[in-house]
């Protein structure tokens, strides 16, 4: 690997390009090679993934939207697919539709460290882009592990949250990255891309924050929607704002740390394996990444605390992102709010605490309910529940080895006698460190269950059997990636939507 400092440097100084972040990281993505087979073969898990959370999202509103707003972008062949649509579209509105149902019930991988991502999130633009130019599947998995690896590097190194700023802006850069090692753009193309993406793609965090709405899926999508129109913009001879980082009034400057900005970014060298893939994780359940051990941790501690009208109090000791983001750090009243929405609930960890405690189990949809969540117990319960810091929390979460990093918490449930009962977890048990880490069959089992009742079995089985050969398809082949849906479901759904402009 490769360090390389990025700061903000003043116009006068006329920073080489070759020096700039934008052009180190448009490096990377020209100079991957055929991933090897652990990146390849976890590349395919995330194909499966998103399919699984995209099909279960399909009548959701904000998918139903989006996927109507693509239908109004049909083009001449070929065209991109979408989840849940028979005819084919624009590349830029398939990458729309499709990263709003990847995203919509968050529920798809993870990668956290000096900020947090989502990188399953590149795929969506990277399929559009590959079934419109006549990629292979060979080039999309080449893509696929281009883009996680920049965005891993990102991420690692320069934080966004502490200012306020959305994780998409890495998403776009990263995208692009992908869509260039696929296509094997020429280094200048994915430069000014990148920059470009950059650029418009800076949002602040109020996405995420006080009452969520449904913009929480769209950001992830409007993302690689940009993605895909950079691209397509640079490779027609056009340029960025340039040093979209370094610059005395970029990024870094104004976003983020100021005229002092100092980071560090490791990329690889251009004959290293592209593995970044393989320090991400995904979801067992639908839920904010640090919440995935709090629930497992739940459904553990509920075996020993008795009828839970009698817990008086559960305090849980965890990270300062956990506390902040998720917990009662937020001072958010919504987190606690019995009425408030699904995009809202799933980042209260109070709430999933309560409901887990209660369950024992979770479920992407019945466990948001709104009757769930106004059960008058569960409110009673969900009140009782806090978050603090610990520093050592926050230390493990930041650990610098992936094995040694942490996510989870520890639980202090008393009762109304005075009983206290401890116990924590540090990572999910879906976790590549964890007590039963993901492997092919548990994402196939995941698409099975998220699929039933949307695609019929003999569906279910041709699309793993095509993710399965996924660097064996042609671009014709690539349609395969889309499971065959109920159609007449799917078309009620977008019937009842009010119209808009397109």
């Amino acid at each position: 690997m490769i360090e390389h400092h990025v700061r903000v440097h003043p116009s006068a100084a006329l920073l080489p390009r070759e020096e700039q972040l934008a052009w180190k990281l448009a490096s990377v993505a020209t100079a991957t090679g055929e991933p090897d087979a652990d990146s390849a073969a976890m590349a395919v898990n995330r194909v499966i993934d998103n399919a699984s959370v995209a099909v279960a999202s399909l009548l959701r509103r904000p998918v139903a939207v989006a996927r109507a707003q693509a239908g109004a972008h049909g083009t001449a062949a070929p065209g991109a697919s979408v989840f849940g649509g028979a005819a084919r579209v624009s590349p830029e509105w398939a990458a729309w539709a499709n990263g709003t149902a990847v995203r919509e019930l968050d529920f798809h991988d993870t990668y956290l460290a000096a900020d947090y991502s989502h990188p399953g999130d590149n795929i969506p633009p990277l399929l559009a882009v590959a079934q419109h130019t006549g990629a292979s599947g060979a080039d999309l998995l080449r893509g696929i592990v281009a883009a996680y690896e920049v965005h891993v590097a990102l991420v690692k190194g320069i934080c966004l949250h502490e200012h306020r700023v959305d994780h998409v802006a890495h998403l776009g850069a990263a995208a692009v990255c992908g869509i260039g090692a696929m296509l094997r753009l020429p280094t200048e193309v994915v430069y000014q891309a990148v920059q470009q993406a950059v650029h418009t793609t800076t949002a602040t965090r109020q996405s995420r924050k006080g009452e969520i709405s449904s913009w929480k899926a769209y950001a992830p999508a409007f993302a690689g929607k940009v993605a895909v129109e950079a691209v397509d913009r640079a490779m027609r001879g056009e340029t960025s704002p340039s040093p979209v980082y370094e610059g005395e009034d970029g990024f870094l400057a104004w976003m983020l740390d100021g005229p002092g900005a100092d980071y560090t970014v490791w990329l690889p060298e251009p004959g290293e394996s592209r593995r970044a893939i393989l320090d991400t994780y995904t979801k067992e359940h639908s839920a904010e990444y640090q919440a995935q051990a709090v629930i497992d941790l739940a459904r553990r501690m509920r075996e020993k605390t008795g009828p839970l009208r009698e817990v008086r109090s559960v305090v849980l000791h965890t990270s300062h992102h956990t506390h902040h983001v998720i917990g009662s750090g937020a001072n958010d009243p919504q987190k606690y709010d019995p009425a408030a929405g699904r995009e809202t609930l799933d980042h209260s960890v109070p709430y999933i605490f309560a409901v887990a405690l209660e369950d024992g189990v979770w479920h992407h949809e019945r466990s948001y309910a709104p009757e769930r969540a106004r059960r008058p117990e569960t409110v009673e319960l969900w009140r009782r529940i806090t978050t603090v810091e610990d520093p050592e929390w926050t230390r493990r979460y930041h650990h610098p080895d992936p094995a040694e990093r942490a996510f989870g918490g520890r639980a202090v449930i008393t009762l109304a006698d005075g009983t206290v009962i401890e116990d924590e977890l540090a990572r999910a048990d879906a976790h590549p460190a964890g007590a039963r880490p993901f492997d092919r069959p548990a994402y196939e089992a995941k698409f099975r269950t998220l699929a039933e009742g949307v695609v019929a079995p003999d569906g279910q089985d041709a699309f793993l059997d095509a993710a399965a050969r996924l660097a064996e398809l042609s671009t014709d082949g690539l349609a395969g990636l889309f499971p065959a849906v109920d159609t007449d479901a799917v078309a009620a759904r977008d019937a009842g939507l009010p119209k808009g402009l397109f």
